[in-house]
């Protein structure tokens, strides 16, 4: 396999530490790949993508961050062989590629979480490496000269004090640049700037390559869209294209399709569980299917399969349909047209297949239409509307703010997440992503304070 770029030494660059070489994933490596490790290494970076997204999402501080990344990279992209650490950072980083560039908003994702982990990466470089990096980017810059230097080292020297910077022999090489190339320096104030140029110090350099990575990266990302459109998509459409497509909205967390953590539930506790412990999307279905006895097809499917995860035996989901059904349309034509979906979902009918609970991404990227209950609220609702949900539920109007406040971000399983704890009283660090896991995690929580109460 050829890599491109120079070997570089890293500091974090053997098999047990967080990172491999830091690879400018200039241009697609040629070797063959199994289709189970095309996948499989996906996965694994898309879980470290998502961790960052996370992360970022919930405000992290920068050394939250770091430590974040390191963390993730260690539990998902490392092997004992550090050649296949290489191998699968490139393999994976490509894939995905060819899984985001397919729309807009999936390369604006893609685009600035791989842009985050590079940042990142680089700043836990040896200086050395990170002056290979400089010179691999081919960057028009060049260091000032010392005569340069000594006209303005006061004003360089006054920035570093007021932005709280560290001081280093490295702090004398400076790269002088045009201002809106450094954006991030520029906004929080960490450059000297004269006459539309910016003094770049050596320990600040990351912010060029990170403003030129993301560049290439973006051109890259719409020159594989037209490959894939015109040409790729098309051709492997019975082996690659079907994993391509199902990764950008794939459930990477545990399956929930047999998870009775606390046994089955019983239909004369149902009303009382749904209350405590379902998130607000099944909240709405079952209300819904209470208020008018009737979900369309994609709320039954939503919402039966939940019940089926957290615990609703086949005998007892038939008895819970009909009774509800039965009010509207009578037991006759629900036994007709509604019992065999329903037992289809356990596996006992057609295919026999164990159908799994709806994800969160799942239930995100839903289109409900008109007369449809099912999808997230969060995303799908109004503000009226959802803000009138979570004060049902209890959260206080603090709470709901910073709830609205991720809404209108995008960062729906994070509001998710803050109702969860504004709910419970209880953190929930490694976010929402799973209905069932809302329900797993709430039932943990009252569980515990039950037993605290009682001891």
């Amino acid at each position: 396999m050829e890599i491109v770029g120079s070997r570089r030494k890293s500091s974090l660059s053997s098999a047990g530490d967080a990172f491999p070489t830091l690879p400018l994933y200039r241009s697609a490596p040629v070797l063959e790949v199994r289709l189970e490790d095309f996948e499989l290494y996906a996965i694994h970076r898309l879980r470290v993508l998502k961790g960052i997204s996370d992360g970022l999402s919930r405000g992290k501080k920068p050394n939250e961050m770091e430590n974040l990344i390191k963390d993730l990279w260690k539990v998902n992209m490392m092997h004992s062989e550090a050649a296949e650490v290489i191998n699968k950072d490139i393999i994976s980083h490509f894939v995905l590629r060819l899984v985001y560039c397919r729309e807009e908003e999936l390369r604006r994702w893609f685009l600035s979480m791989e842009t985050t982990l590079f940042r990142y990466r680089f700043q836990l470089e040896t200086p050395e490496a990170q002056r290979a990096l400089l010179a691999e980017f081919d960057l028009p810059y060049k260091a000032i000269n010392n005569a340069e230097y000594e006209t303005v080292k006061d004003k360089l020297n006054q920035v570093v004090r007021s932005t709280g910077q560290s001081l280093s022999s490295a702090d004398t090489v400076y790269y002088k640049v045009p201002f809106e190339q450094v954006p991030e320096l520029v906004a929080t104030r960490r450059v000297y700037i004269l006459k539309g140029y910016a003094y770049v110090a050596m320990n600040q350099v990351n912010s060029l390559l990170v403003t030129q990575y993301r560049s290439n990266l973006s051109k890259a990302l719409v020159l594989t869209n037209r490959k894939w459109t015109s040409m790729i998509r098309e051709q492997e459409k019975d082996r690659l294209t079907p994993i391509v497509e199902a990764l950008s909205v794939s459930y990477l967390g545990p399956d929930y399709s047999q998870s009775k953590e606390y046994g089955e539930i019983s239909l004369k506790d149902i009303d009382q569980v749904a209350k405590k412990s379902f998130p607000l999307c099944m909240r709405h279905l079952f209300g819904k299917l209470k208020e008018d006895h009737h979900l369309k097809h994609g709320g039954r499917m939503q919402l039966g399969l939940f019940l089926k995860g957290v615990g609703l035996n086949l005998d007892d989901a038939l008895a819970f349909w009909k009774a509800e059904f039965s009010r509207k349309v009578g037991a006759e034509r629900f036994d007709k047209e509604y019992a065999y979906g329903i037992r289809h979902n356990y596996g006992k009918e057609g295919k026999r297949t164990d159908y799994t609970p709806y994800s969160c991404q799942k239930i995100i990227t839903s289109t409900p239409g008109v007369g449809d209950h099912h999808g997230c609220p969060y995303r799908h609702f109004s503000e009226d509307n959802l803000r009138a949900a979570l004060s049902t539920m209890g959260v206080g109007n603090r709470a709901v703010e910073d709830v609205m406040d991720k809404v209108r971000n995008r960062h729906y399983q994070l509001a998710c997440t803050l109702t969860f704890e504004a709910i419970h009283g209880a953190s929930c660090d490694e976010g929402i992503n799973h209905p069932n896991q809302y329900y797993n995690d709430s039932k943990k929580v009252l569980e515990s304070r039950n037993n605290s109460k009682g001891t």
